[in-house]
């Protein structure tokens, strides 16, 4: 059966009709990367140091930072880092900590060292280091503040350094649990001024540019008239 010549664009409207669905599923934003807290994480300990669940650290950085916190068992002492894109709604990163060792620690009840862990929050690029109640005798609770603010704090902020970040926090706290002192916060550095050509204001007063300004403005005006002057005559 032939359709009348006006119907036939209605057949075609469910195709069009899929055309523009999957032309705005394209367009649609992608999903935002999903907050975490302790239920996204194993309950019993996890065998790798490095639970880089944000994707921040390349294999190498991985492979590095698991050899420095593998070193730290040598003191009896159980370190992890764990990474992270996003946190749970009104949970703060250091609870996070807390609430993951507390986690892992009645899982594992045969476990004997002491437990270290290092956070880092990729949307605010914020850290975080939390440890057993065992070892706050040798890391204590302003250490461990200053570690996470500042030590780690600062690469993050200057760049996203998670890396640099990471590695500075871990050797800090080594340093501490060998018996060393506590080298302490990063110095900020001093931002020199950038050397320009244009003179300071005591520069310019002290100069003699003025001085010869002057004189070539004269030399200036009263040339052309002394020329004139003379073939006039």
């Amino acid at each position: 059966m032939n359709l009348p010549s006006a119907l036939l664009p209605l057949r075609s409207l469910p195709r069009l009709c899929w055309g523009l669905l999957l032309a705005l599923t394209c367009l649609l934003p992608a999903p935002v990367a999903l907050a975490m807290g302790p239920q996204d994480f194993a309950a019993s300990p996890p065998a790798s140091r490095v639970i880089d669940s944000a994707d921040l650290l390349s294999r190498a950085s991985i492979t590095d930072l698991d050899h420095r916190l593998a070193d730290l068992e040598d003191d009896h002492i159980e370190a992890r880092l764990v990474t992270l894109r996003r946190l749970d709604y009104g949970l703060d990163l250091g609870d996070l900590g807390h609430q993951l060792l507390e986690r892992w620690q009645k899982e594992a009840s045969g476990i004997q060292d002491g437990q270290l862990l290092f956070l880092i929050e990729a949307q605010n690029n914020t850290a975080a280091v939390v440890v057993s109640d065992d070892l706050l005798d040798q890391l204590p609770a302003s250490l461990l503040s200053s570690t996470g603010t500042s030590t780690m704090g600062l690469p993050l902020r200057e760049g996203a350094r998670y890396r640099q970040a990471s590695m500075d926090g871990i050797d800090r706290l080594a340093t501490v649990l060998r018996g060393g002192e506590d080298p302490g916060p990063p110095q900020l550095i001093e931002r020199l001024a950038v050397e320009s050509n244009v003179p300071s204001r005591d520069e310019t007063q002290s100069s003699n540019a003025l001085t010869w300004v002057v004189v070539l403005l004269t030399v200036g005006t009263l040339v052309p008239m002394i020329t004139w002057w003379v073939f006039s005559r």
